[in-house]
């Protein structure tokens, strides 16, 4: 079997099987984005968070939450009120922990370059933490993730260690994040299209992928720039510089099963 034959078995493999994530769906702010990969021939996404607050009762190793032996206090993809997590921390018996966790997206890709396309999108906006894992068998993911998360323990064996107005606080930063990463899917979103349709007009049109790989490659690099500029306001520039200072990395090649 060739390599395009094998990976559209992959595909229908993967896009047949029964959503098992806790809640048994795409998220919301996510699905036109994971619709949209799962249209184009040469992706299949596997899993999705669109980023979410969560309060989890159980063990911690450090500040690093075990989820397999927790409890599932509070779980929310939009922005979180007090009184939601006061009520949900009393019934913590363990440590409470609350956390905001980004948008994250795995995307099986069926070339090494499709897969970098994808990643200097995602890098460009915002998400910076993304790689690239290569497996034995040929299978190229991309994993986009960001930096920008937050983990604060709120109760130990059952008893609140913080102030209310703590959890205020801390709520505040949380929804700020939530609101933030919600910017930064759109403009993925966004980008990805603008991206790929010129990767489809570079490809329908022979003279002019010539072109950009001999005398015209200095001044298509200049326009990808620009391209790449477009895609992020100016109001996220300096949020963005300061979120990874690994902006001259441009693939990120993990280890499999990283």
């Amino acid at each position: 079997m060739d390599r395009s034959a094998e990976f559209r078995k992959w595909k229908a493999q993967c896009l047949s099987k029964a959503d098992l994530s806790r809640k048994g769906s795409v998220d919301e702010d996510v699905v036109e984005l994971v619709q949209f990969l799962n249209t184009r021939d040469q992706f299949f996404t596997t899993s999705s968070c669109a980023g979410r607050i969560v309060l989890l009762d159980g063990g911690i190793n450090g500040f690093e939450v075990q989820k397999q032996n927790c409890g599932w206090l509070l779980v929310t993809h939009k922005p979180c009120e007090k009184d939601d997590v006061i009520v949900a921390l009393k019934k913590a018996n363990g440590d409470a922990t609350l956390k905001f966790e980004p948008f994250v997206l795995h995307v099986q890709c069926q070339q090494l370059q499709d897969a970098q396309i994808l990643h200097s999108v995602a890098v460009d906006s915002g998400f910076r933490n993304s790689g690239i894992t290569v497996g034995k068998r040929g299978k190229t993911m991309l994993a986009v993730r960001s930096t920008h998360g937050l983990e604060v323990p709120l109760s130990h064996k059952g008893k609140l260690m913080v102030t209310e107005e703590y959890i205020d606080f801390l709520l505040n930063v949380a929804n700020q994040k939530m609101e933030e990463n919600k910017k930064r899917i759109e403009r993925f979103y966004n980008c990805l299209q603008h991206a790929l349709e010129r990767e489809t007009m570079t490809n329908f049109h022979p003279k002019i992928k010539e072109k950009n790989n001999s005398s015209y490659t200095h001044k298509k690099q200049k326009k990808t720039e620009k391209a790449h500029a477009q895609c992020i306001t100016k109001e996220n520039d300096k949020e963005l510089e300061n979120d990874d200072d690994d902006l001259g990395i441009n693939i990120t090649i993990f280890p499999e099963g990283y």
